[in-house]
């Protein structure tokens, strides 16, 4: 029997610390009611009295405890939730009384099928009265002697309490645990991320592609980040220009402007004032090259070339020195170690 809050945590629970067997009422708001028939219908009976009533002779087993309901709405719930049945019960102490008359021939016979006859019958009696231990008033069963002696065997609502909260302070540990290696694996991630070493915050706030540098080459990306600003500024020009002169756009008659206001620190002209149409010019001058990057298959040289241009004017020296090399590299293919290696001369 329950609220319609949830179902109680389990036997054990139900019958912490108390003396009888067959009614739990150790779990506030609800009661666990034991039958000696596992599987089928059995008889069942609710009562209210206004005062204890007397116990009946007819009643084989006869147990008590005290029951406070914990919602308005209060029922008798068969196991596992297949039916339930509303009780009109006050919010206040109670005393019950849970009786029981054939449990043995439940127990015995296991199953009851419709139809067959009734094995075992119950009735259960509320009426007002303060709290008070539970108690075994009749006993004459197997069964019942059976799940009185079972219940003083277990944990006290004290010991559960304990239980729970190792369980709880384990599971804690075991987060905790959790957390720092994966804290653990990520930082070894982040060192191989990093080309062997953890970046610095210079590194991490210059952000774009100094992870991805740093992978390829972290030697590089080091001597760049320690450079002075106009070195930086330096390195992101000469790779543009090295990058520009391999895919053979230094002399296209659009794109030597740009070239030379990257040298002066200006504004890119058109057409480089628009990036994407930019891609327009690249494709449909037939004065600009066609080539494949030295080592691959069939990717365009040019393409990849062009916006190094685009991230040397980055505000951030850093990043633009940064974001020119990674995307200029690209367009170096097998060339990229004799380029890359007069990069890091410059950077010192």
């Amino acid at each position: 029997m329950q609220s319609d809050q949830g179902l109680i945590a389990g036997l054990h629970e139900a019958f912490a610390g108390q003396r009888n067997g067959l009614c739990g009422a150790a779990e506030p708001g609800a009661l666990f009611l034991v039958t000696g028939l596992h599987t089928g219908k059995v008889g069942f009976s609710v009562e209210w009295h206004d005062e204890a009533p007397p116990a009946g002779p007819e009643w084989e087993e006869i147990v008590e405890a005290s029951f406070r309901p914990s919602s308005s709405r209060i029922g008798l719930c068969q196991w596992a939730g297949e039916a339930w049945w509303d009780l009109d019960l006050p919010l206040a102490g109670l005393r019950v009384r849970y009786c029981a008359s054939g449990m043995d021939a439940g127990r015995a016979a296991d199953t009851r099928m419709d139809g067959e006859p009734r094995l075992d019958r119950y009735l259960l009696q509320f009426w007002p009265g303060e709290p008070a231990p539970d108690r075994v008033v009749r006993q004459t069963g197997e069964t019942a002697a059976y799940w009185h002696g079972a219940v003083r065997d277990f944990p006290s609502a004290e010991e559960l309490a304990e239980r729970r909260r190792q369980a709880r302070l384990a599971e804690e540990r075991a987060a905790l645990a959790r957390e720092r290696e994966y804290a653990r694996r990520a930082r070894e991630q982040e060192v191989l991320d990093w080309g062997g070493r953890p970046p610095t915050d210079r590194l991490r706030a210059a952000s774009g592609y100094a992870q991805p540098l740093a992978a390829l080459d972290r030697g590089l990306v080091d001597a760049i980040a320690d450079a002075a600003p106009e070195v930086q500024r330096a390195v992101a020009r000469l790779a543009v220009r090295r990058a520009y002169d391999g895919a053979g756009l230094t002399g296209v008659g659009w794109v030597a402007p740009a070239l030379a206001a990257l040298d002066d620190g200006g504004a890119l002209p058109a057409p480089f004032d628009d990036q994407t149409g930019v891609w327009n010019h690249l494709f449909g001058d037939p004065a600009v090259p066609s080539t494949v990057i030295p080592g691959s298959a069939n990717f365009s040289r040019q393409a990849a070339a062009l916006p190094a241009i685009f991230q040397a004017g980055e505000r951030d020296p850093l990043r633009a020195a940064l974001d020119a090399v990674w995307t200029a590299q690209f367009s170096f293919g097998t060339d990229r170690e004799v380029v890359l290696g007069e990069i890091r001369a410059l950077a010192g």
